[in-house]
């Protein structure tokens, strides 16, 4: 990990954080290409892709109820357990989220309001390679479900054999997945949105994945809804002489081992901890079966600041703007006020972000890169749509009339004033008539 100082009140600067680009020019075009043919051949193209890039022959991509049983029997009776409890708190947290239309009628007659309705559908993608995420089923698929989505569909890559693993559909059937298809990478991300004879299309697509199906998120939106753009996954770790540099190390470990794109960041006011912290990286990098994966991580990706005080280190968290942050410092609930951009907090020593990922109930589909500055958390609220309620009186048109014209007037707009002034003019003329 590289080790920078900052100065009183200085921010770290964008070049100091080895943030991967989210934009490859090479990967966007690859990727339109793929969405192309997806969008001509159908079926046809996902079997030859999945063959292509996994390296897998399927004859369909959907996955059978009669599989689905078969391998809800095969998962491991504690293991189902801990999916079930994951469940349950992330079903609690998330039920808090829930909106409601509301209507009002106002003293001259208008009737206003929202109205909320769930999404029809919603395509949630879970990815392959590196390691197997079941929390990522239940944290995109139960938010769907307690927003009353009708149908949720899961695609993900196959495994070897062309079948998916066991534990992914047993989160599945737990979050209320109604439709399970082998299939991953770009082109599940332009079946999902364009449909092809297997897979009809969706009104969104939530769930991370890598470079290409980020791009492939990228490029369908519009023409469907997508939660976020996910880059590689980060931690920010603040922590003063009151933190355990052990504690500091393994949590630091625990982000990196994700993928060697992801970034590690320690903002520290104690330059005593930085070579223990390093020492301590060292000592459980030798027990860790993904060491190789996690040291590319934090010598690529991993920088620790040393503040000289702690106005600088919450300034060095605020501009990083990381996807965790985690607080190791005395009395972590007075600097909760004082922490403006985080996707999740996490206070104290007892809370690793493990906890997060999987069962304290806050979802962890979070953003990254930086846009926790204006993005938050996936939420019940992704997955229903508001739309708006107007209901005009005579009175009420009446005594806003003259400010509609005046506006619309102004932004010449001669229909939009003539509207309002047409509904009058039809009653003068009916009332002549009389």
């Amino acid at each position: 990990m590289r080790v920078i100082s900052l100065g009183p009140s200085e921010a770290p600067q964008p070049e100091m954080l080895r943030r991967q680009a989210s934009f490859d020019p090479d990967v966007q075009r690859e990727v339109a290409q793929i969405i192309a043919t997806v969008r001509e051949k159908g079926d046809e193209a996902l079997i030859a892709y999945t063959e292509q890039f996994d390296k897998v022959k399927i004859k369909s991509t959907l996955v059978p109820d009669l599989l689905i049983q078969m391998a809800l029997r095969k998962v491991d009776k504690k293991l189902m357990a801990a999916l079930e409890a994951a469940a349950k708190n992330i079903v609690s947290f998330h039920e808090q989220q829930i909106d409601k239309s509301w209507f009002e009628t106002r003293r001259d007659g208008s009737f206003v309001g929202s109205k909320i309705t769930p999404l029809d559908s919603v395509g949630v993608y879970i990815p392959g390679g590196r390691a197997l995420y079941p929390s990522t089923v239940l944290m995109n698929a139960l938010p769907a479900r307690i927003a009353e989505v009708r149908r949720i569909v899961m695609v993900t890559p196959p495994l070897a054999d062309g079948t998916i693993d066991p534990v992914l559909i047993a989160a599945a059937h737990i979050a209320g997945v109604t439709e399970i298809h082998a299939v991953g990478g770009a082109q599940a991300i332009a079946a999902l949105a364009y449909g092809t004879q297997s897979i009809s299309p969706v009104d969104k697509i939530t769930g991370p994945g890598n470079a290409y199906v980020t791009a492939a998120k990228r490029q369908v939106y519009g023409d469907v809804g997508i939660d976020m753009l996910a880059g590689p996954s980060e931690v920010l770790i603040l922590a003063d002489d009151s933190a355990e540099p052990a504690l500091l190390a393994i949590d630091l470990m625990a982000q990196a081992e994700h993928d060697p794109h992801a970034a590690c960041y320690l903002v520290t006011t104690d330059e005593t901890l930085v070579e223990e912290v390093l020492a301590e990286i060292e000592e459980f990098l030798i027990d860790s079966p993904r060491a190789d994966i996690t040291r590319a991580s934090l010598e690529d990706n991993g920088v620790i600041f040393v503040a000289p005080d702690l106005t600088t280190a919450l300034l060095a968290a605020n501009t990083i703007a990381p996807e965790h942050l985690e607080i190791h410092m005395e009395n972590p609930f007075e600097l909760l006020g004082l922490i403006d951009n985080a996707g999740a907090i996490f206070l104290g020593p007892w809370t690793p972000e493990s906890v997060g990922d999987y069962l304290a109930g806050p979802n962890h589909t979070l953003p990254t890169g930086g846009t926790a500055r204006f993005s938050s958390p996936l939420s019940v609220d992704d997955f229903v749509k508001r739309t708006s309620v107007i209901s005009y009186t005579y009175a009420a048109l009446h005594k806003d009339a003259e400010a509609i014209e005046e506006l619309a007037a102004k932004e010449g707009l001669w229909a939009h004033g003539k509207s309002v002034r047409a509904r009058f003019e039809l009653l003068e003329s009916i009332e002549e008539e009389e």
